[in-house]
């Protein structure tokens, strides 16, 4: 297997990443850093890996070229028969390799590994896992629609995935090459992979330092549902329980981005302001990017914090944006963190 990692600009934590995986190689078990041109010192963090240890490999690009390609180059210079495309600021759990070895029998081409999801500084928990099994389960490709609909919301996150290299070459990649999610094209573009899910979490998830946070609006409202609703061979039943065709409709999604700092007038120019809509909508999401945000933010938080406290990552997000309001705080507070 090759633990396979693309990174950008990541030396702040990279090394305590790797600190959880390199104690856990062993013969027939390497690990593949793609660097998309780091301008900061993660060559030089890395680097001490590398020269401590023959299994870790390091492949610095002359200049970045985007998360998707990254994996996927990072994937062509792996060695190993299954690549876990894991992430560069995330912590592996103890035994967390063999247990994934344990589970590549050669009859599956797929393994999710369940995550738990935490705060930025690790102390809270926000979700106890990402996939809601107990049990091991597994996936026969004519399962798509279940597959999707159980494992989605872990797949937004790449770092669950260990993907035959094989079944990984033989799917077209580049049709998702900016679309932040190749691996979940890779999954459902046609015949889905046999698949098993580990349901105990072997992967802490750092929540809220993602690259990608400053486009959250972006993603989240098109780009990921775009992607989901592209897949031809799951029902539209089953995409519909992952997100909307068009969610940036839905006002409360607008006034949960304003909360956070995510939509303003930009945002409505930029994505919103040429898409088809009713008057009434489009007032009502032109208001929304004029609110000031800190009346959105208390709005978002009060409302969290009286029917929706299950929304914990939500919850954080809304205490941690700029736009903060002491009902935020207080909100998040009453949650444990």
């Amino acid at each position: 297997m090759s633990i396979c990692i693309a990174t950008l600009n990541r030396g702040a934590y990279i090394g305590e990443t790797l600190d959880t995986i390199v104690g856990q190689l062993r013969d027939g078990v390497e690990l593949v850093i793609v660097d998309g041109a780091s301008t900061d010192d993660t060559e030089t963090v890395v680097g001490r890996y590398v020269a401590a240890d023959a299994r870790v490999r390091y492949v610095r690009l002359p200049k970045a070229s985007g998360v998707d390609q990254d994996y996927d180059l990072a994937v062509s210079h792996a060695r190993g028969e299954y690549c876990w495309l894991m992430t560069d600021d995330d912590l592996l759990k103890p035994g967390a390799v063999d247990r994934v070895l344990a589970a590549l029998d050669g009859n599956v081409e797929l393994v999710i590994v369940n995550t738990e999801v935490r705060t930025i500084d690790f102390s809270g928990t926000l979700r106890g896992a990402l996939v809601a099994k107990q049990e091991d389960v597994e996936y026969a490709p004519e399962d798509a629609d279940r597959l999707l609909v159980d494992t989605a919301h872990a797949l937004s996150f790449i770092g669950c995935v260990v993907i035959l290299r094989s079944f990984w070459f033989a799917r077209d990649r580049a049709a998702y090459y900016g679309s932040l999610f190749v691996h979940v094209g890779v999954i459902f573009q046609s015949r889905t992979p046999r698949t098993r899910v580990i349901a105990k979490p072997l992967i802490t998830i750092r929540y809220g330092n993602a690259m990608w946070t400053p486009r959250g609006f972006e993603i989240w409202m098109f780009k990921w549902p775009s992607l989901v609703w592209s897949f031809a061979g799951v029902s539209e039943a089953a995409k519909a329980r992952i997100c909307a065709r068009e969610p940036w409709r839905q006002p409360q999604k607008l006034l949960l981005y304003r909360s956070i700092g995510g939509y303003a007038r930009g945002e409505y120019d930029r994505y919103l302001a040429a898409c088809p809509m009713t008057p009434t909508k489009r007032l009502l999401s032109r208001t929304i990017a004029w609110m000031p945000p800190r009346f959105a933010n208390a709005l978002s938080s009060l409302y969290c914090g009286l029917f929706a406290r299950h929304a914990r990552m939500n919850i954080y997000d809304l205490s941690r944006s700029p736009h903060a309001t002491f009902v935020a705080r207080a909100v998040a507070r009453s949650a444990g963190y």
